[in-house]
């Protein structure tokens, strides 16, 4: 059946600039070491769109309403589409005295910050750093080789997927999920307890189960802290006596 907006998809795909034909982002391990752009600390699996809610690029999100399952496809999304086309007005030359003071020292590709706005170096002379405040992306041609791995339809799914988007680092299946006419309830596990953002990552989780699920009233987090057992010592052997020999033996 085609995807329609408002279907809740995991999508794989990887994203190339046409024009480089380098690599940009993938949810594929195997295809982020062959674009060079493998990172460690990545988690490299399916991603959740919510079809129509602008999660992704526009131009992609319309793209994806009418694709089948496991059919490979290709979109193709121009700078207009995308992050629009590049700006001259936005490149500009600092002088490099002004770097030396903040102890920058800027090189050719460096992302750097100026005035609070987020810039590359393009080029550092004696005196003077050409900076682009253009986004990195601007002026490129998207290319996603993308496949619909599945279409979630059970409403445990999609709370579950849900939960595993707002907090990607503790395993889902860990999150134990009960959910009723109007009540959602999530226990969640101790090793997301204290997790940096784990307060505003629950607000987000709540605020999304609440919006495609209007009959739910209320999400109820709750976080079970149980008794830490106090290891016992190992007891330690007892002796075992020594025989008695033949001087010390009773007499009969």
């Amino acid at each position: 059946m085609p995807v329609a907006k408002g279907d809740f998809v995991l999508i794989d795909y990887t994203t190339r600039i046409k024009e480089t034909g380098e690599f940009f982002d993938t949810t594929s391990a195997e295809e982020a070491k062959k674009g060079n752009i493998y990172r460690e600390s990545t988690r490299y699996e399916p991603m959740l769109v919510v079809v129509g809610e602008g999660w992704v690029l526009k131009a992609l999100d319309d793209s994806l309403v009418g694709l089948e399952v496991e059919t490979p496809t290709t979109i193709e999304i121009p700078p207009e589409q995308a992050f629009g086309a590049r700006d001259p007005a936005k490149i500009r030359m600092i002088p490099a005295s002004r770097f030396r003071r903040q102890d920058i020292k800027p090189y050719p590709g460096a992302q750097i910050e100026v005035d609070g706005r987020p810039a590359v170096v393009r080029s550092v002379g004696a005196g003077r750093v050409q900076v682009d405040f253009n986004p990195p992306l601007a002026g490129k041609t998207l290319v996603y080789d993308l496949t619909i791995k599945s279409v979630l339809t059970e409403r445990d799914d999609k709370v579950k997927a849900l939960t595993h988007r707002r907090i990607p680092n503790v395993d889902v299946e860990k999150f134990r999920i009960t959910l009723s006419d109007k009540d959602v309830t999530i226990e969640v596990p101790e090793e997301a307890f204290y997790l940096e953002g784990i307060q505003a990552a629950k607000r987000g989780l709540a605020s999304d189960i609440q919006r495609f699920f209007s009959e739910v009233e209320r999400t109820v987090f709750t976080e079970v802290f149980s008794k830490e057992e106090v290891p016992t010592a190992p007891s330690l052997p007892q002796p075992v006596p020594e025989a008695a020999s033949e001087d010390t033996q009773a007499a009969p």
